[in-house]
């Protein structure tokens, strides 16, 4: 029988709406799938973190991938989390695991927070569908606008939970991601530098000549820089080292949770886009974030009230002088 509070008066017959709302209480097993990469996954926590405050009495799964299942769990936002393997054409095998799985976890409702073609493929290894928050074709709740890639992931997020209800989607500031920072012993003024991007993605990099410059005058303002990066970019700060030694190298020494921390007491941040500025730019941190032809700002720049966006079409040709002077006096 239908709870109490849906129940009409005799003889009206249900709106669209009584008959959502009866729904949303009944949902019990919500998924939200997500797997990657880093700044995705960081633009995509307003949206779960809103999902969850609109069904506070489901359990919801999230499907991701292993190096964003810490950062999952860390939010509060999600009950279990499932690791996803990714399996290939040609595992047919993985792919039964994959369809029995999703079948047995007895979901009323997924938002997918991918969108891309595997997720499509997930959402067909359903035999009976669930209802589908996303772009999958036959999805109950099916965001078919070209406006939803048109800006950054976040703003497509929005939109799309909007079709099934959910409103009021702020950024979240990674105010729960708390670290001790203390062991780094860094000075009051301090600003971080990050470098780096994805090996792959070299044409992303402002060249290490032009950083060491400007770790230079830094540190002659008496401002401390902070190299931030994985081991991968240790050539990178090597050669930022040689030009500028007084830099205090945090390179491989940072774990995800560090970098909001560290934001939080820095007077600025300054990097590449890459990941670690989508960590850093939710918490409010004055952002300056440096984009070649290789990527737009209005679709990858990070999330923040306080992130500006420098573009030159080659990065070899954007001066020191003109960065050093949209800093912070």
């Amino acid at each position: 029988m239908m709870p109490s509070l849906f129940l009409l008066p005799k003889g009206k017959q249900p709106t669209k709406q009584h008959r959502w709302s009866a729904c949303k209480g009944q949902m019990k097993h919500i998924l939200v799938i997500k797997l990657g990469a880093l700044g995705d996954f960081i633009q995509a926590l307003g949206a779960m973190r809103a999902i969850r405050e609109y069904h506070p009495n489901s359990k919801i799964t999230l499907l991701t991938t292993k190096p964003y299942a810490a950062l999952a769990e860390k939010s509060g936002y999600i009950d279990h989390i499932w690791i996803d393997e990714l399996p290939k054409w040609f595992q047919p095998y993985k792919w039964l695991a994959q369809r029995n799985k999703l079948n047995d976890g007895n979901f009323s409702r997924i938002y997918d927070l991918q969108n891309n073609d595997r997720t499509g493929l997930y959402f067909k290894l359903f035999s009976s569908k669930p209802e589908w928050v996303g772009i999958a074709k036959g999805a109950s709740h099916r965001n078919t606008s070209p406006e939803r890639t048109a800006g950054l992931a976040f703003e497509g997020h929005v939109q799309t939970l909007g079709l099934a209800g959910i409103k009021n989607i702020g950024i979240d500031d990674l105010g729960w991601l708390i670290s001790d920072i203390a062991h780094f012993s860094l000075p009051e003024n301090y600003a971080l530098i990050v470098p780096g991007s994805a090996p792959k993605r070299p044409e992303k990099r402002w060249p290490a000549r032009h950083y060491a410059a400007l770790c230079r005058d830094l540190y002659e303002k008496k401002i401390m820089p902070v190299l931030i990066g994985t081991d991968a970019e240790k050539d990178v700060m090597e050669h930022i080292k040689r030009g500028c030694p007084h830099v205090t190298d945090l390179s491989g020494q940072t774990k995800l949770e560090d970098l909001p921390a560290l934001a939080r007491h820095t007077q600025f941040a300054i990097g590449n886009d890459t990941g670690p500025m989508h960590m850093i730019g939710p918490t409010g941190c004055k952002t300056f974030v440096l984009f070649s032809a290789h990527s737009k700002p209005h679709r990858h720049a990070p999330l923040g009230e306080n992130v500006q966006t420098i573009q030159k079409s080659n990065l070899e040709n954007l001066s020191v002088e003109r960065v050093l002077g949209l800093l912070p006096k």
